[in-house]
């Protein structure tokens, strides 16, 4: 009888020890380790660490505008605004029990991201956020990503680049066409320039259209709507391996949605070889995944898992950040009239009334400022997660295993230091003589596509594609802001405008 009670009370005993050791002891040694060495921040708090002061200070941030100011910072990031202002450049906080060190000191950013994966390695994702990107390129590690990342550069750079510039016409030709007849009247344009990026995202990587990609765009989107509301929500011990919230429920389902979407893609590509409609897979994203997919080769053959998660990568990460960027160029634009019409200007000069090509678009240097300062001001990303398996040296600092890095690049974007006093004013001459010069040649004063070997593949097909579109939009219409417009920038896994951005239109020609 003794023996009985005695076995679930050891067991009792030993869980509460592992308990207090990794809720308790570790968090406090490593925030002795850092405190030792300069570094500071908000203390640690049992078991949610800084999760509900965040929670609080976005909730708070979030039911305020901001004017038409483009100091967006305090609103966007409100606890990293105000810890590093308290705190200093690199500041300690706590996802519940893990630590967190967060950089936005220029050297110790390019250390990280100049540095080799093993050394500061990309983040296991969040749960939410394996769902959304699953086993893609964003998040794979190693040979894996080598093998993947070739892949995706052969199909978004040089030639194959050029080849898809048809294809982002026809799309933007799809909006503009819905556009006629609304001049004088508001459009919501962040939901426009959405269908427009999932048109051609379809197009160009999965040789389909909007249509056939809606179910996969609908649920990423409610998936990354589930991310944002979990963000900064704590895991509880026990409860949570043994327990799922109705938000983990809803997330499964809509996993699972997507991959019989995707599937069903995939499947209507394998039928056309198989009926002999085609010679091969194609040369587009989706017809090297099925390529791979099917190799006879085992080792160079693709998973399933691996098949998904890349299409669900490129569906998301090519519309998304895209989507937002455009919109952001076009609030700006209807914002600063001045710029809009030298944009336009440097349009018509190079390409007249006529459509796109690429030696122009190579040519548009004031939209590439234009880009470049949004991109700074409004960039997509917020921040750059990475972790430390083991202990490591960065600059002068010795850290600890098993804590995260935050790299902030929306502080270095907005930070005076680096930018001047008019750090938060949108400025455009600032990229005149290009990215080094407006830098002083500090790689980590401006990376909004990420640095280094682990920097966004799409970065030259997404700048493309929205100079495309703004040259397609600028040769058609001049527009302005609309009373109805509420500025509220908010992040949802991208930089997202709270309330949509209304504009009004105007045509430049009688007939349009």
């Amino acid at each position: 009888m003794e023996l009985l009670i005695l076995v679930p009370s050891s067991f009792f005993l030993v869980a509460l020890i592992k308990f207090l050791y990794e809720y308790l002891w570790i968090p406090l040694r490593v925030q002795h380790i850092l405190s030792s060495q300069g570094i500071r921040g908000p203390p640690y708090r049992f078991i949610h660490g800084n999760n509900k002061q965040i929670i609080k200070m976005r909730k708070e941030a979030l039911s305020k505008t901001l004017g038409f100011t483009d100091e967006i910072f305090p609103k966007v990031q409100p606890h990293i605004y105000t810890w590093i202002n308290k705190y200093g450049r690199n500041y300690l906080c706590w996802n519940g029990p893990r630590a967190e060190l967060v950089i936005s000191e220029p050297e110790l950013v390019k250390e990280v991201l100049k540095n080799t994966e093993t050394i500061f390695p990309k983040r296991k994702p969040s749960v939410y956020f394996d769902k959304i990107l699953g086993k893609g390129l964003a998040t794979i590690e190693g040979v894996k990503w080598v093998k993947r990342r070739k892949l995706a550069n052969y199909v978004f750079h040089g030639e194959s680049l050029k080849n898809m510039t048809p294809a982002v016409i026809a799309s933007v030709q799809t909006v503009l066409e819905k556009w006629k007849g609304q001049e004088g009247k508001e459009i919501e344009v962040f939901g426009e320039l959405r269908l427009l990026t999932s048109e051609v995202i379809s197009r160009t990587a999965f040789g389909s259209n909007y249509l056939e990609g809606e179910q996969i765009f609908a649920m990423l989107n409610k998936l990354s709507i589930l991310l944002n509301r979990n963000a900064f929500k704590t895991r509880i011990p026990f409860i949570n391996k043994f327990w799922k919230t109705a938000d983990l429920i809803e997330s499964d389902k809509l996993e699972k949605g997507i991959q019989e979407c995707v599937m069903n893609i995939v499947k209507k590509r394998e039928d056309r070889v198989v009926n002999g409609e085609a010679d091969n897979f194609g040369n587009d994203f989706l017809g090297l995944l099925v390529s791979a997919y099917r190799d006879s080769e085992e080792k160079n053959r693709l998973s399933l898992e691996d098949l998904v998660g890349e299409c669900k990568t490129f569906y998301f990460a090519g519309q998304e950040t895209v989507t937002s960027l455009l919109a952001w160029i076009v609030f700006l634009l209807a914002v600063h009239r001045d710029w809009q019409e030298k944009a336009r200007r440097e349009v018509l000069q190079i390409f007249g009334n006529q459509n796109p090509h690429p030696d122009g678009i190579a040519e548009l240097k004031t939209i590439s400022m234009i880009i470049n300062e949004t991109l700074r001001l409004y960039g997509p990303t917020n921040g750059l997660p990475r972790e430390i398996r083991r202990e490591v040296q960065l600059g002068k600092l010795i850290l600890p295993a098993n804590i995260n890095l935050h790299v902030q690049n929306i502080a270095l974007h907005h930070d005076p230091h680096l930018w001047g006093d008019d750090a938060n004013l949108f400025k455009p001459e600032r990229f005149a003589e290009g990215i080094a010069k407006a830098t002083n040649y500090n790689a980590a004063a401006y990376f909004p596509f990420g640095l280094g070997p682990r920097s966004c593949v799409g970065m030259a097909f997404a700048t493309t594609e929205i100079k495309i579109a703004l040259s397609m939009i600028l040769q058609r219409y001049t527009f302005t802001l609309s009373p109805a417009y509420v500025h509220s920038p908010t992040p949802v896994i991208t930089l997202r405008p709270q309330h949509g951005i209304q504009i009004i239109l105007e045509s430049l020609h009688n007939d349009a």
